[in-house]
């Protein structure tokens, strides 16, 4: 009979004469093809050993028979090939399961339906009915259900290694993150709302196939990496809500989309930070600290469309006119800052622009007529600054569309029939103040 080599997995094939029988030749072959019972190596590698079987025999007078034990057997192969999941996957689920609290797993959740008497990657799946997703013996997704699990996440999640996706968001896992550097297909990376603590790993910055990152809505602290710019696939970057400090890193070069809102970051935006980063379309960094100058070329980065860099202490922004009259800038919001100096005319020159925010700053002089003739704006809020001088009267002709609020400045016939100046004006004594006049007794 065929034979298994415990040591090499390979098939030794016996031998046959041409007047071997269809049933006989059928018999070695699903015998080899169990041989996982005898502790050789999962049925896969066998079939990469399939060039060692043995011949057909030259001369079969009624293939009828030998065609259909033939099919019998393949069948068999296929039901085995598809049910005998990767035995350090098995390892690494088991121990995922078991750091998650019992109590925390409810019979109808995903993890409630993984049962290891039977096995994860079997099709058709009786147990393991949601969670994960296997390709032939790895598993390739672990995504679970939004079912407030509670525990930690094991660092056997390493083992692994076909792992694709991993999303445990909307849960309650908590600790640190563990070390991935063994996911090296790993390509999207979700945690977000969970209470996950300590670092970022720097791990993360040696997964080459990483495309997608959220970690949102944590508890994680410490400065950021210093290797992110190394991560040249990653596309989506998600840090916000939690407790991060220091300054912005490199940023990995193709990111398309970069969030790290409501963190305590720090110092000025570097132009080195966004070097090379011609595809970067959103940029939300509100509600941290950073300080200095925004300097021109910020505006120019250009794949940029949203800017939202509110509730910061920034004290001055400087901004050129886009090269050629060509941007896909949409959407700025520095409002809540320290910004100082007069209302820039080149907003206007951004073709696109239809929301642009500069309310609650240290604005002073009048607002730029252009701010009323760009089409294309649709919301402005210049409130809470202290500009002066009458409003550019485009604002108010029929036909225009724009709203926001003008309101609490320095401004003098500002309508109130129109929904800009709902808002009221400072007093009189606080804009003379503001302008080195004195109050009126």
């Amino acid at each position: 009979m065929l034979m298994c080599n415990k040591r090499s997995g390979a098939i030794k094939s016996p031998r046959l004469s041409s007047h071997t029988s269809p049933l006989r030749l059928t018999t070695h072959i699903l015998l080899a093809f169990s041989a996982r019972s005898l502790d050789c190596p999962d049925p896969s590698s066998l079939l990469s050993n399939i060039s060692t079987m043995p011949k057909l025999p030259g001369k079969i007078h009624n293939p009828a028979p030998f065609f259909l034990f033939i099919l019998l057997c393949f069948s068999f192969i296929i039901s085995a090939t598809s049910g005998l999941t990767f035995s350090s996957d098995v390892t690494a689920l088991k121990a995922f399961k078991a750091a998650i609290k019992p109590s925390s797993i409810k019979p109808y959740s995903c993890l409630g339906s993984w049962n290891f008497s039977n096995d994860p990657c079997s099709i058709p799946r009786a147990y393991f009915s949601c969670g994960l997703l296997c390709s032939g013996n790895r598993v390739t997704q672990l995504t679970l259900d939004p079912a407030d699990y509670a525990g930690t996440l094991t660092p056997l999640i390493s083992k692994l290694t076909q792992l694709v996706t991993l999303d445990l968001s909307t849960n309650k896992f908590s600790g640190p993150i563990p070390p991935l550097y063994s996911l090296t297909n790993l390509q999207t990376l979700v945690l977000r709302f969970n209470s996950f603590s300590g670092t970022v790993p720097p791990s993360l910055t040696a997964l080459k196939s990483l495309e997608t990152v959220d970690l949102s809505h944590n508890y994680l602290s410490g400065s950021l990496p210093n290797s992110w710019g190394s991560i040249g696939s990653l596309r989506r970057l998600d840090l916000s809500y939690n407790k991060l400090t220091g300054s912005l890193p490199k940023l990995p070069p193709n990111l398309i989309e970069l969030a790290i809102k409501a963190n305590y970051l720090s110092g000025p935006l570097y132009r080195t930070s966004f070097q090379g980063l011609t595809q970067l379309e959103v940029v939300e960094l509100s509600e941290n600290s950073f300080s200095g100058t925004l300097e021109a070329w910020f505006f120019l980065l250009p794949a940029l469309q949203q800017v939202d860099l509110a509730n910061n202490s920034f004290t001055r922004v400087d901004i050129w006119k886009p090269k050629n009259g060509n941007s896909d800038l949409v959407a700025v919001d520095l409002g809540f800052n320290r910004i100082e100096g007069y209302l820039s005319v080149n907003f206007a020159a951004y073709p696109l622009l239809s929301s642009l925010s500069l309310r609650y700053n240290r604005f002073r002089g009048p607002i730029p007529w252009v701010y009323s003739k760009r089409e294309s704006l649709k919301r402005l809020f210049l409130d809470g600054n202290f500009l002066n001088g009458s409003p550019p009267a485009g604002f108010f002709s029929t036909g225009t569309s724009v709203s926001g609020s003008l309101g609490d400045n320095c401004l003098q016939k500002c309508p109130v029939s129109s929904q800009l100046c709902l808002k009221s004006q400072k007093p009189s004594a606080i804009c003379q103040h503001a302008y080195g006049g004195k109050p009126r007794s």
